[in-house]
């Protein structure tokens, strides 16, 4: 198979430059990354790309098994650096993409360089002593929902997760990039996705990372930002002052400072 047509890869910027992997979140396509993507084109070889089901990807690529773990994604995003001879990259990660990231670095850390992990969880269910944001009944309701009317949980929980009601505008294109997204891998990759687990992951990544946060996020709170932060053994969370859980949409300036200020350092 071929991989770069499989996940609908898009290389630009700078041939020469280092390399810089977007990884979008649940229910997005690399469209996500167009006001924050161009800011390092001058100085890195940025590489896009959908998840399979995602945006312009190969949906026929879906696997039950591979894709049932995040392990799945990770390992399409390992694929696609070695098939672009693209590493050590440095990977930017959104979301559940974030969580993608980590586990890429951890298996195959010769391949990353840095990783910026926006909005990150390693689970979104609570815990004990742990505070995903998400109790067991919440995230059962909201599979299910999503399972009855797909199109209908689009159109109710895309405008919460931007968290923008002054801006519309970001809640409805958000809205119409789950519609877009294959409906069936679409349910699959949130059980995936809400039911992970990945907290016993993070001490084993080596790799250096950035966590950005937002002040405010329904999806992934302040303290699970804190959290991953925590357990990182290199890292560092910068708190962005932006609300909801698309900064790369809401907020992309404060993004692309927050990105440059630590690849500079």
């Amino acid at each position: 198979m071929n991989v770069l047509l499989r996940n609908n890869v898009r290389v630009c910027g700078d041939p020469a430059g280092p390399p810089m992997i977007f990884a979008h979140g649940f229910g997005c396509d690399q469209q996500m990354w167009r006001f924050v993507a161009p800011a390092f084109e001058a100085t890195h070889r940025v590489v896009l790309f959908d998840h399979v089901g995602a945006g312009g990807s190969d949906a026929s690529a879906y696997d039950t098994v591979r894709h049932s773990r995040l392990e799945g994604y990770a390992q399409d995003v390992v694929e696609i650096l070695d098939a672009l001879d693209a590493g050590p990259a440095v990977f930017v990660g959104h979301s559940v993409s974030a969580m993608i990231g980590v586990l890429a670095a951890r298996d195959r850390p010769d391949l990353f360089d840095r990783l910026v992990l926006v909005g990150p969880s390693p689970r979104y269910m609570d815990d004990g002593d742990y505070r995903g944001g998400f109790s067991q009944e919440e995230i059962e309701e909201l599979l299910d929902t999503m399972d009855d009317n797909y199109l209908g949980w689009s159109a109710h929980l895309a405008p919460v997760i931007m968290g923008r009601p002054d801006r519309p505008e970001l809640g409805q294109e958000l809205t119409d990039s789950f519609c877009r997204s294959d409906p069936h891998i679409a349910r699959r990759f949130a059980r995936t996705t809400f039911l992970s687990d990945n907290r016993a992951d993070l001490p084993d990544v080596r790799t250096p990372a950035l966590v950005v946060q937002c002040r405010e996020d329904v999806i992934a709170p302040p303290q699970v930002g804190a959290y991953v932060n925590d357990r990182l053994p290199v890292s560092e969370m910068v708190l962005l002052d932006a609300v909801g859980h698309c900064p790369n949409l809401s907020a992309p300036d404060q993004l692309v400072t927050a990105m440059k200020s630590y690849l500079a350092a």
